[in-house]
């Protein structure tokens, strides 16, 4: 089949890749610049509230910049922040997105449309005066990153959609396929874990993962991503808009995103400057990603080796390779944006 092809090819470019990048067999999965304090911080004003922004570098004619668009509904930047290596080559820009973080927390039902997020990454841009950038969507952040590309084409270098969910109706078929395939167990605890009086987390945590792969370890939160949370502050993850968009777990739609499907954006898009970005392992499964990128022609599909759909924490050195890669191919050759 075509995606496990695919599937295999990519592999062997990352692994060559890594055996290539300086001293990588001499590192641990961690980079020495991860968790770097912000060179500027800021709430802008957006739809319903003021949210917060990082950025490491500096926004100016001479580099495009990045910016990372989180999942949730109701997650946070941190989950970013171990890849700020990246700012060594262009600025990095971070943000939680209202009710999240360390933006504001109104909890106002009216806020949670996809178009206010989309024009809220847009109040981020305008304040910032980047006149084009590259993002990083992962997750419900993919959602985000497509429905921004197809409305302002002209401000995207380029587009990644991690962990790419774009489509509940898809995503759901996804997970079933998943729960099928586990065994009884697991199938009686994820029940279970949806109930109004779920299990213990650490029990739930273990079913999920089991979903994933007999060959998948997850990997535990390390003590500089523990110690960041600290320091950075702010109300973290916010269940209440998960709950009220998404539903009860990554496995489950109840909320308002429940008929979400924006797979008939891709064809809006410029297919040569979108890549489609997941873990070997992710929820967001290769064989449906690999038709969306049949369905944008010129995108490109990357695996990052070793992980689920939490890639960034799983293996950061593995998707900084890939991210680096990606930009420097597509960012523009002449100077734009403001000096």
């Amino acid at each position: 089949m075509e995606s496990r092809s695919t599937f295999f090819m990519t592999l062997c470019i990352v692994t060559a890749s890594l055996i290539l990048m300086p001293n990588a067999m001499a590192k641990e999965d961690t980079l020495a610049a991860a968790y770097a304090q912000p060179d500027q911080e800021l709430m802008v004003a957006v739809e319903g509230g003021k949210v917060y922004v990082r950025v490491n570098g500096i926004i100016s004619k001479k580099t495009i910049p990045a910016v990372f668009i989180h999942g949730g509904p109701g997650g946070t930047h941190n989950s970013f922040a171990g890849i700020l290596n990246l700012a060594d080559e262009r600025p990095i820009i971070l943000y939680d997105q209202l009710d999240s973080g360390k933006s504001e927390q109104p909890n106002d039902p009216a806020n949670w449309r996809v178009e206010r997020f989309v024009e809220e990454l847009e109040a981020v841009r305008l304040k910032l005066g980047a006149e084009r950038w590259h993002l990083v969507g992962h997750s419900w952040g993919s959602a985000i990153a497509l429905e921004y590309t197809a409305r302002y084409p002209q401000h995207v270098a380029s587009t990644v959609l991690g962990g790419t969910f774009i489509s509940t109706p898809h995503w759901i078929t996804d997970a079933n396929l998943l729960v099928q395939k586990a065994a009884k167990k697991v199938k009686l605890t994820l029940g279970a874990c949806e109930t109004k009086t779920p299990p213990p987390d650490s029990e739930c945590d273990k079913a999920y993962t089991a979903l994933y792969s007999q060959f998948y370890a997850a990997v535990a939160p390390s003590k500089e991503a523990v110690a960041y949370a600290a320091q950075i502050g702010g109300n973290g993850f916010n269940p209440v808009i998960y709950n009220a968009m998404w539903g009860p777990s990554e496995f489950t739609s109840t909320g308002s995103l429940k008929t979400y499907d924006a797979v008939q954006l891709l064809q809006r898009i410029d297919g040569k400057q979108t890549m489609f970005l997941v873990g070997q392992y992710d929820s967001a499964r290769i064989d449906t990603v690999q038709d969306y990128v049949t369905l944008t022609p010129g995108a490109e599909l990357g695996v990052v080796p070793g992980a689920a759909h939490g890639f960034f924490r799983d293996r950061p050195i593995a998707t900084e390779a890939i991210l680096r890669g990606w930009f420097k191919r597509n960012d523009p050759s002449k100077k734009i944006g403001p000096e």
